[in-house]
């Protein structure tokens, strides 16, 4: 993910300070956002999507293709909780399967599938990696594809 987002700070002829600005916050955060020193939040990850035109998908290098068709530019929490749910009782998890998978709190992944909290950033990758499912999908930014092709991830 990291390298796809220095790569296209530099593709666009961006400095660090001018990525920093858009998502305001000071230029050593960003740093550390690219250099992989901390997680960078969903929030700014879908701002830098909807800047650079680029899945969510592409940044966390699921998929080579840019961007999809039809993608809407918010997340959808209400959305997000309905298909994370679905996803778990497709793979017949309960949501304390799925909070030790992502070592967090059964009340974690309640609030995520009320629609309360969105995903984090983490918890989003471990999940769409492990079911190879679109992370633009769970997050309601589209509505296919729902799954990546295995070679993608």
């Amino acid at each position: 993910m990291y390298r796809r987002l220095r790569f296209l700070r530099e593709k666009n002829i961006k400095k660090q300070q001018d990525i920093a600005n858009l998502l305001e916050i000071v230029k050593s955060q960003y740093c550390n956002y690219e250099t992989e020193k901390v997680t960078i939040p969903i929030k700014h990850l879908i701002t830098l999507c909807n800047y650079y035109n680029v899945s969510l998908d592409y940044i966390f290098e699921f998929t080579n293709i840019e961007q999809y068709e039809t993608i809407k530019k918010e997340t959808n929490k209400t959305l997000m909780g309905k298909r994370l749910k679905e996803l778990r009782k497709e793979f017949k998890l309960t949501q304390t399967d799925l909070s030790n998978f992502l070592n967090t709190t059964f009340s974690t992944i309640s609030s995520y599938e009320r629609g309360v909290n969105i995903i984090s950033t983490n918890y989003l990758y471990s999940i769409s990696k492990k079911y190879h499912i679109s992370t633009d999908y769970l997050l309601g930014r589209i509505d296919k594809p729902k799954y990546l092709k295995n070679d993608t991830i």
